[in-house]
């Protein structure tokens, strides 16, 4: 199965009860939003007191293994990772939908513009451009073609001062190299400060590997904001996003999907080594409509797991990785599926055994791996195809193999 894993990036929500849910009532990879006032898109804080009744949900994070990094001290890191989980609310009104996640990390890590070996502590939200068909989702961090994303992400940095347009190149040196000590070193630490900045804070737009690009034109509008708390060692997010904007219409919507991404700087997280959540469904309260997306994000698998074990171990053990203890294929082969059903839907699973085409994984460099190309070009139309053939049609064969692969996952952390 190799595009099966077709989940990346960064994004999650678990338990919570929605009003027209059946009886169940309790479903997994659903949040409620609650009404509220006013949201301050621009200056967003983990203190606003429009969190004060929004109830938090538990939502697990699994470490994104699809591609190995050509980093041993990092995958050395990172190889026994479990799962980990945060704590989740969301609000929102008729202008803006905000977002507050809190997590554990015993170790704070911030980035600092004077070192090149650490990296920081982060978390992104995606939400996809438009969606009219639950069922085919954009692929999670990066988007697919024809299913735009937008990712919001910011990172834990240190104050760093950045050109201002006046021509002021004496505060871009460093204090190291500055011939002051006592109260000039203080007051040109101040300055500096004062015309710094202490956020990396960024927009981006996909729709496909190889098609990231930040938004710079304002079109995007939303606010992030991260803090840490020493005694308790957590980091708290929080992210609000405008409905209507130049980048995307979400105003028409009565429930949105949503995924987050977690990096441990510690553990020399980045880019796409993280903990990653699926596509969640989050249903704005009090507002009509979004029942399909509730539905399709809090189904359980409906196959017999035991039966699509057998198949997914004869016909796609050979080229993936489908246990970190059990690795009979080259790692890089193909995508390494043994997280995959922690953030992958049913859906996208179904589409990648069936259409393997649907979404195409970029994969590792070709002129450093020729003999494992994880797709193809056509020359005349540059379209990429994927190497992994369609794998099976009938829908109990992928009903029952997508009940398996969901139960790939690592052990969630205590």
């Amino acid at each position: 199965m190799k595009t099966i894993i077709k989940s990346l990036i960064i994004a999650g929500l678990a338990t919570a009860t929605y009003a027209k849910t059946p009886a169940s009532a309790t479903a997994e990879n659903l949040i409620n939003a609650q009404r509220v006032s006013n949201i301050n898109v621009a200056n967003i804080s983990p203190s606003d007191n429009i969190w004060k009744n929004a109830k938090s949900v538990s939502v697990i994070f699994y470490p994104q293994t699809t591609i190995k990094l050509n980093d041993a001290k990092a995958n050395a890191t990172n190889k026994d990772n479990k799962a980990i989980t945060a704590q989740v609310s969301a609000v929102y009104n008729n202008s803006a939908v905000a977002f507050k996640i809190s997590w554990s990390d015993p170790t704070q890590s911030v980035q600092s513009g004077n070192v090149s070996d650490v990296y920081p502590d982060g978390f992104a939200m995606q939400m996809p451009v438009s969606f009219s068909d639950p069922k085919k989702l954009p692929y999670i961090g990066m988007g697919s073609e024809g299913r735009l994303v937008l990712v919001h992400l910011t990172k834990a940095t240190s104050v760093h001062y950045e050109p201002n347009g006046n021509g002021d190149v004496e505060h871009q040196i460093s204090p190291h190299n500055k011939n002051a000590f006592g109260a000039d070193l203080k007051n040109y630490n101040d300055k500096v400060n004062k015309l710094g900045k202490n956020a990396y804070t960024r927009s981006f737009i996909s729709e496909g590997f190889r098609s990231m690009t930040e938004l710079k034109d304002g079109s995007d509008k939303f606010g992030m904001k991260m803090t840490y708390d020493a005694k308790s060692k957590r980091w708290t997010g929080v992210v609000a996003k405008q409905l209507r904007d130049g980048a995307a219409d979400l105003s028409k919507y009565g429930a949105l999907p949503v995924s987050f991404a977690i990096w441990d700087g510690d553990k020399y997280n980045r880019g796409g080594v993280k903990s990653l959540s699926t596509w969640l469904a989050v249903k704005l309260q009090g507002k009509a409509g979004g029942d399909a997306l509730v539905k399709e994000l809090t189904a359980k698998p409906q196959g017999d797991v035991k039966a699509g074990q057998a198949q997914v171990e004869a016909m796609c053990a050979s080229c993936h990785t489908l246990s970190p203890t059990k690795q009979a294929a080259s790692p890089f082969m193909a995508p390494n599926l043994n997280n995959i059903g922690g953030y992958s839907t049913n859906a996208y699973l179904a589409e990648s055994i069936k259409d393997p085409n649907a979404v195409v994984v970029a994969g590792y460099n070709r002129n450093a791996h020729k003999g494992f190309a994880w797709y193809n070009v056509d020359a005349k139309t540059g379209k990429r195809t994927s190497t992994m053939p369609a794998m099976m049609s009938d829908d109990k064969s992928i009903n029952d193999a997508v009940a398996y692969l969901k139960t790939l996952k690592a052990e969630v952390a205590k």
